[in-house]
């Protein structure tokens, strides 16, 4: 199946591009307030993960991937602020908790959105330092997963995984070896072009799981799952070989990559892992 994006489509990634562009310079509270003017909150779900890509190509540090597909998709209407939802009983790992303005709840009575004062929120110290995640005490709290929020993480880790990607390229091309630039030599060739496979397999499904969402298609709780998954496993394959063709200096902190494969490896961990996925899929 070949997935096209239509003028619109194309012209909103070019438009998203050049606005993070211009915006890398400013503080996070004025990058949010940006997104929320520009609407991108209430774009419908294939140019919600269009967005949410290039949101992760960038590792953005606002509330925006929680409003809008942690928060929204549970409560029916996007945040007075910035929010965030809780979707199992423990309440554990919520993304943006300790700086949201409202929290859903899944209840066994239905869903309540509650200021986030009226909840105790531990913060989690992780490491990705511009990720929030903290611990909430909803004891009322049931399971239930959005789909949204899976393909929101899928295409946050897909950005990600473009980014270790291009990087990657980039160093390969300027680094010499015994008189040759590293990108010339097979293996390395080769490890590129395994992981953009994975990057174009995950952002494949990620479409179709966005698709699925937008036409309200009878297999997208499947497709959900599946781009997680997917998801999941490239960020694995994308961060051992970026990490190894970059080499030591690629986890320091003076480089750009590790806060990229800080960020695929968070998109893994939060909501379940590929494994977790790939088990849900099996129990469908």
């Amino acid at each position: 199946m070949e997935f096209v994006l239509d003028e619109d489509q194309l012209m909103l990634r070019r438009s998203v591009r050049e606005a993070l562009a211009k915006s890398r310079s400013r503080s996070e509270r004025e990058q949010w307030a940006l997104y929320q003017g520009l609407g991108w909150l209430e774009a419908p779900p294939v140019e919600l993960a269009l967005i949410l890509e290039e949101l992760g190509y960038v590792a953005d540090a606002t509330p925006f991937l929680a409003s809008a597909t942690w928060f929204a998709p549970l409560a029916g209407r996007l945040p007075d602020g910035a929010g965030t939802a809780v979707f199992d009983g423990a309440g554990r790992y919520v993304l943006d908790a300790d700086r949201a303005d409202e929290i859903a709840l899944r209840t066994a009575d239905g869903v309540r959105v509650v200021p986030a004062g009226e909840l105790t929120v531990e913060p989690v110290e992780v490491f990705d330092p511009a990720l929030h995640v903290a611990h909430v005490r909803a004891p009322d709290a049931a399971d239930g997963i959005p789909d949204l929020a899976l393909m929101g993480l899928a295409a946050t880790t897909v950005g990600s995984c473009r980014r270790i990607l291009d990087l990657v390229v980039a160093h390969v091309k300027e680094r010499h070896q015994f008189g040759r630039p590293l990108g010339a030599f097979q293996a390395v060739k080769h490890k590129a072009a395994d992981m953009y496979v994975a990057i174009e397999r995950a952002r494949a499904l990620t479409h179709f799981s966005a698709l699925t969402l937008a036409e309200c298609d009878g297999r997208r709780h499947r497709a959900a799952h599946m781009a997680k998954a997917a998801a999941g496993e490239c960020q694995r394959l994308v961060f051992r070989h970026g990490l190894q063709l970059f080499g030591a200096m690629g986890f320091t902190w003076e480089n750009e990559l590790q806060i990229h494969l800080k960020r695929a490896k968070a998109c893994d961990l939060l909501l379940g892992t590929a494994a977790t996925h790939r088990k849900a899929l099996l129990t469908r």
